[in-house]
């Protein structure tokens, strides 16, 4: 049997000097299955999104392809007990998503392992980053115009005071 090679996995950071960073983070389905453009999921995300709040959890801006989500997202007091890594953060949505889909009959469809996820500095501006991701669906010709997409939407504004 060939082994096959992978790339080993990128380590997170274990300390950011920023108080309160803002994580531009996307979460793949394996082998880019679509599965989650469709209301049953967008209403879990955001319930999901909701419930996270007290949690110190608080989703930005989000929009689900097809096949994989971009989401904003940024914590609450770091030394809260209660506020998750974003290792964690990940994995609890997935599992959201992962519920919603087994209870529809979707038992086959997984999420790729791991996240892409990428702390916005200090001369990154959310709304340009956001401009990129808001316009996916537009250039993936699901919709001519990226208000007319119905899997986004916004739980907390990130940008400002916030937390």
């Amino acid at each position: 049997m060939e082994r096959m090679n992978h790339k080993p996995r990128l380590h997170r950071l274990e300390r950011l000097f920023v108080d309160h960073p803002v994580y531009f983070v996307t979460m793949c389905v394996e082998c880019r299955r679509k599965a989650l453009d469709n209301e049953v999921v967008h209403r879990a995300v955001l319930a999901f999104g909701e419930q996270g709040v007290a949690r110190g959890c608080h989703l930005g801006r989000y929009v689900l392809m097809p096949d994989h989500i971009h989401a904003f997202v940024a914590f609450g007091v770091p030394d809260t007990s209660t506020t998750p890594a974003l290792s964690g953060w990940v994995k609890a949505i997935k599992g959201c998503v992962s519920k919603t889909w087994r209870e529809g009959g979707l038992n086959g469809i997984r999420w790729q392992k791991g996240f892409f996820d990428h702390v916005l500095r200090s001369s990154e501006s959310y709304s340009e980053k956001w401009q990129y991701v808001v316009h996916n669906p537009v250039r993936a010709g699901l919709v001519a115009r990226h208000e007319d997409w119905p899997y986004q939407g916004e739980i907390c504004r990130l940008e400002g005071p916030r937390l």
